[in-house]
């Protein structure tokens, strides 16, 4: 069903038919095609965050700067985010400005790319969004790519303080899992993670010794907030699917994964499309399953074998 929405493009209100609530740009989204029509935008700034090597350089949305995530928005010796100074430093180089519209996309389902935006978040830059789908629904739509590396004209963009009530502590999530039920808590790590049948997904190499959940911690794996094409869904749909699990906006949420990326993900769903009070605890599993004293959940009852 065909709803009315407005939007200002070039200082002029438009009236606009679409087909459903993301067909467009929104506060927090862009779709594909908003995108490819927007691409020749000098204030629209598009930044790449995917985590497979040479993906970017393999073929990237013409006009994107790529954003390295595990060098560019971490801190490479403490296991930290990354300082203010170097993302701005970063963000000029990339072209961003006071006034841009930055654009974040990136692999593996936007995973990294949400954590972009939450470090985008953190400090307070304005007017970020998100492609919905990421580079698979552009791909798969057979929009182009390029090769080419152009250079951005540097911006001015000027960073505000860190905004650490977006970002939840080791300290943070053992009190919530001890003592506090004003708090609510999100693992969304797939099934078999949460109840500890496994460590980790095959293959990754960040590990903990401990398999299971945070005591409290509702199971409502990444996935399930997405359509088959990797966009996000309604923001009923949201509604519905967090409500089921007691999770409805009517008290904070902290979300968590292994690492910190795909809590991103759902951080994005349920801070910016939903308008909850959320923190991303980036610390996540591999941080809290090597923690000593503090207490898990494993239906599971694995233990660690040292292999």
């Amino acid at each position: 069903m065909s709803v009315k929405t407005l939007f200002s493009r070039a200082g002029i209100l438009v009236l606009v038919a679409v087909s459903s609530w993301s067909s467009i740009a929104s506060d927090f989204l862009v779709s594909t095609d908003w995108l490819e029509k927007n691409l020749q935008d000098p204030k629209v700034r598009l930044i790449e965050v995917s985590v497979n090597p040479g993906v970017y350089e393999r073929g990237h949305i013409a006009g994107a700067t790529n954003l390295v995530w595990h060098t560019d928005l971490v801190d490479t010796v403490k296991r930290d985010i990354v300082g203010k100074e170097q993302f701005q430093q970063l963000l000029r180089k990339a072209g961003v400005s006071s006034d841009s519209t930055v654009v974040l996309y990136g692999d593996t389902n936007n995973w990294f790319a949400a954590w972009g935006a939450w470090i985008f978040d953190i400090y307070q830059v304005p007017n970020v969004k998100l492609l919905d789908g990421g580079r698979s629904k552009w791909e798969a739509e057979k929009r182009p790519l390029t090769i080419a590396q152009k250079a951005a004209k540097p911006g001015n963009i000027t960073l505000g303080e860190p905004d650490y009530s977006l970002r939840a502590g080791l300290k943070d999530v053992l009190e919530i899992a001890e003592k506090r039920s004003d708090y609510g808590l999100v693992d969304i790590r797939s099934k078999d993670e949460y109840e500890g049948k496994i460590f980790a997904p095959a293959g990754v190499q960040e590990l903990a010794v401990r398999a299971g959940h945070v005591p409290g911690a509702v199971n409502v794996p990444w996935g399930s907030a997405v359509a088959a094409d990797g966009s996000f869904k309604s923001k009923e749909e949201l509604k519905q699917l967090y409500a089921a699990v007691g999770i409805d906006g009517s008290k904070p949420v902290v979300v968590y994964c292994r690492i910190g990326e795909r809590s991103s993900h759902t951080w994005f769903a349920l801070k910016k499309i939903l308008g909850y009070d959320v923190r991303n605890y980036d610390g996540s599993w591999t941080e809290y399953g090597n923690s000593v004293g503090v207490p898990i959940t494993n239906v599971a009852g694995t233990v660690w074998g040292g292999k």
